[in-house]
C-alpha cells in the first residue's frame, strides 16, 4: 500500500507539485494548482500560466494589469517564507532532510537552510507584511527586541534593504568603538554622530543607545 501524501515521504514532492503550487491565472488572480485542475475550463478560453510564462485570458485594462503585477510581486516576495515554513514542517513531522528538499525545489541546501533559519527566528506573529523577507534576514541574528525595533524604524522610514543594512553597519561601528578603550578608537568615536540619521530623510534616530 502506498503512503498517503500527508503521512509519508512523498509529502514533499506532492505539496509543491500540486496542492501548494501558486500560479497566476486568468485575469491575474493567484490560484493553487489543485484549484485550477479541479475547475471546469470554459470552452474557447485560453489560459497561459506556467513556470516560464504568464498571459491573461482576455484583454486587461490598466487597473487589472496593475493588480496582476501586485499579485505576482506578492508571490515573489513571500516564497522564502513559504519554503522555510514548508521545510520546518517536513523536518518536524517526517524527519526529511535538506538534500531531499533541495532536489524537489531546485534550491541548493545552503539557501534552504538560510530560509529555515530566518523563519525560525521570526514566528509568524512577528513577521511584517509591509517589509520583505530580506529585511527580516538582515536582522535574523539579533535578539527579538532589537529585531522589532529595527523593523519598526524600517517601516516608519520606508527603508530599502540596503538602507537597513547601512544603518546596521553604522550602529555596529558605534558599538565597537564604545567597547574598545585605546586612543585610536576614542578618536574615531568622537567623529561619530551621537545618533543615527535616516538615509532617506536625514531624521535623527535613536537606536541601541
Amino acid at each position: 500500500m502506498q503512503n498517503s501524501v500527508e503521512s509519508g515521504p512523498h509529502w514533499f514532492a506532492h505539496s509543491l507539485r500540486r496542492r501548494d503550487l501558486l500560479l497566476v491565472t486568468g485575469r491575474g488572480s493567484v490560484q493553487t494548482a489543485a484549484n485550477i485542475e479541479s475547475r471546469p475550463r470554459p470552452l474557447g478560453r485560453r489560459r497561459i500560466a506556467n513556470h516560464v510564462a504568464w498571459a491573461p485570458s482576455q484583454d486587461l485594462d490598466p487597473n487589472e494589469w496593475a493588480s496582476a503585477g501586485r499579485r505576482i510581486g506578492t508571490v515573489g516576495r513571500c516564497v522564502q517564507w513559504l519554503l522555510g515554513d514548508w521545510i520546518v514542517y517536513g523536518n518536524e513531522k517526517f524527519g526529511e532532510r535538506y538534500s531531499r528538499a533541495s532536489r524537489i525545489t531546485g534550491y541548493d541546501p545552503q539557501t534552504l537552510m538560510n530560509m529555515v533559519y530566518v523563519a525560525s527566528r521570526f514566528p509568524i506573529s512577528r513577521r511584517r507584511e509591509d517589509l520583505s523577507w530580506s529585511h527580516h534576514e538582515a536582522l535574523a541574528a539579533l535578539e527579538p527586541e532589537e529585531q522589532d525595533g529595527w523593523l519598526d524604524q524600517a517601516t516608519a522610514h520606508r527603508w530599502s534593504v540596503s538602507d537597513l543594512r547601512a544603518m546596521l553597519r553604522i550602529s555596529r561601528r558605534r558599538e565597537l568603538s564604545e567597547q574598545v578603550g585605546d586612543e585610536e578608537s576614542k578618536v574615531e568615536k568622537s567623529t561619530l554622530a551621537p545618533i543615527l540619521k535616516c538615509p532617506r530623510c536625514g531624521e535623527e534616530i535613536a537606536i541601541n543607545q
